[in-house]
């Protein structure tokens, strides 16, 4: 038996600490280290730098992280696999073989994962598939010391080298299914490690280091940190990680599907926690794949309202710059944040905020023409008018889009050191995705007296995005609040804590071993992330605006 590989993760997106790699490679013993670059979002960011420079579309952070890096992990034969290669995985390749010869480490194989890139349709900026692990395996095997890919699932940094390093087979789904939760653990960085998380009081949690998982030949694995790194990690920050950007009990990915409602994670020691007990399926029989492009143009103008009468001085100022517009944008959104306190003793807690969003096609319909009307109402309209910024131009927003295809039209290729071409074959066994039965609920806690309290004094909660949708996980720390949890927070009454999610499909997942629920709400953030179109575009704090609703507790809890 083999043992176990220690595989560490320096980066959870394109523009995460610099120093992490540094950190991870010098403050203690790893195999390999991964850097995952990539989100929705950032292959739109690509997709328009390789517009302006074809030889771009690759994370150009991560080439500099590899000016000390390189260096440094050859001399500690720690391999390296990044998705850092983005829309251009060869191009940041050879950029790397370059460095490696400036660097005067000839010896250093580079090799690089490609064929996630689809035909782009009309009108899209990019369109990649999500790979699995396979080609990051072969080039390994191959002797890579660093493998760069470009569009995998975030899990497959460490799926890859595990099935490298213990030799499983295709077909071996429950192992592979423990690695992709640890990949799904570590994918995010120090969201693992006391990040992002709901109880942060508890712990000092101001420069949390960066996840380590020790995978084992069975496919458990421990989730640890370097010894000396700040934050935590425990049974609550694991399952945080877990909770976040999934939806049911299937964990779907190209080379196999994680049941999620089959993880244990138990404490293993001071910052360390064991997952064990993962079942794992044939992976879905379509592909998933992303589609980017240019949504149009949008504009916005924040107007500060100052003092009393904050509901007719909004009014007015709408009424005003409405009347003005001589060309209305396709799309014309408002909305008020009452930041503001009565009797206030400062100026800014005594002002709320109007927002105003613009989009349209046509640049000039949301540039200078809307911007320009609300600096020209500064001495005509409500007293103590004053907007947050100058007036602006408007800029491009992207939309996300996810489609599914056939995993044979992909040709999953890995390029070897030596430039040999090796096609990974797509995955003979296949699996539709069907709803797993409803486990049994807990039993209920017995009647007793309840107070009226925030849910987020006996609940943690971690909430993300997929495209246009969000998920919010929430978890109980203890049996007994998960007895109240599981019969309480029901879709329905997360609807009417949460309102803007009133009239969407919200549905409810039961996870009994993480003593979770995971909520997924369609069509919350529109087009995704990059079209901008809700305050919090990603839903990072929709889960601690829930975790702030009120409602009638049991005070056995409290």
């Amino acid at each position: 038996m083999r043992r176990p590989l220690r595989i560490g993760n320096a980066s959870g997106f394109y523009g995460d600490r610099f120093d992490a790699v540094r950190e991870m490679l010098t403050g203690g013993g790893l195999d390999v280290l991964t850097a995952d670059h990539l989100a929705e979002l950032t292959m739109l960011i690509l997709g328009r730098d390789r517009l302006k420079d074809p030889g771009l579309g690759y994370s150009r952070t991560f080439l500099r992280q590899m000016e000390e890096g390189l260096g440094l992990a050859h001399d500690r034969g720690v391999r390296i696999v990044t998705n850092a290669g983005g829309l251009n995985p060869a191009g940041l390749a050879d950029a790397l073989r370059a460095l490696a010869r400036r660097l005067g480490l000839p010896d250093v194989r580079v090799a690089h994962v490609e064929g996630d890139q689809l035909p782009v349709p009309d009108g899209a900026l990019t369109a990649n598939a999500y790979l699995g692990g396979a080609g990051i395996t072969a080039c390994l095997r191959a002797g890579a010391d660093v493998v760069v890919t470009g569009r995998v699932t975030d899990a497959a940094l460490v799926s890859g080298p595990a099935a490298w390093w213990f030799g499983w087979g295709p077909e071996e789904y429950d192992r592979l299914a423990g690695a992709v939760v640890a990949g799904h653990v570590l994918e995010c960085g120090t969201q693992a490690t006391g990040g992002n998380y709901a109880f942060f009081t508890r712990h000092d949690v101001r420069r949390p280091g960066f996840p380590v998982a020790e995978l084992h030949e069975d496919g458990s694995a421990v989730i640890t940190k370097h010894d000396g790194t700040g934050g935590v990690v425990d049974t609550g920050t694991v399952t945080a990680q877990l909770l976040y950007e999934t939806a049911g009990a299937r964990y779907a990915g190209p080379d196999v599907t994680a049941r999620l409602d089959t993880v244990r994670l138990d404490p293993d020691g001071p910052d360390r926690v064991r997952i064990s007990g993962v079942r794992g399926e044939e992976p879905p029989p379509t592909l998933k794949a992303g589609l980017t492009r240019l949504g149009g143009w949008r504009n916005e103008v924040v107007f500060v309202l100052t003092g009393l009468d904050v509901e007719a001085k909004a009014r007015l100022v709408r009424e005003q710059l409405e009347d003005a517009l001589t060309v209305r944008p396709a799309e014309v959104r408002w909305e008020l944040a009452r930041t503001d306190r009565p009797d206030a003793g400062t100026e800014e807690t005594a002002s709320a905020l109007l927002r105003l969003v613009v989009r349209d096609a046509d640049p000039d319909a949301v540039g200078r023409a809307v911007s320009g009307a609300a600096v020209e109402l500064a001495l005509g309209s409500y007293p103590g008018f004053h907007i947050t910024a100058p007036p602006g131009k408007g800029a491009p927003y992207g939309v996300f889009e996810a489609v599914y295809v056939d995993p044979g039209t992909v040709t999953h290729t890995a390029v070897l050191p030596d430039g040999e071409r090796l096609v990974v074959p797509a995955p003979v066994r296949t699996r539709p995705l069907d709803p797993v039965p409803r486990p049994p609920l807990p039993d209920p806690l017995p009647d007793g007296p309840v107070r009226r309290a925030p849910l987020g004094l006996v609940a943690g909660a971690r909430s993300g995005d997929k495209g246009g949708d969000a998920n919010i996980g929430v978890w109980a720390p203890t049996d007994e609040a998960w007895r109240w949890l599981a019969h309480a927070l029901t879709a329905d009454r997360l609807r009417a804590l949460l309102p803007e999610t009133d009239g969407l499909p919200v549905e409810r997942h039961v996870l009994p071993n993480l003593r979770a629920l995971n909520f997924t709400v369609t069509g919350l953030l529109g087009e995704g992330v990059a079209a901008q179109a809700r305050f919090d575009p990603q839903a990072k704090a929709l889960g601690e605006w829930l975790r702030a609703r009120h409602l009638d507790i049991p005070e056995a809890l409290l």
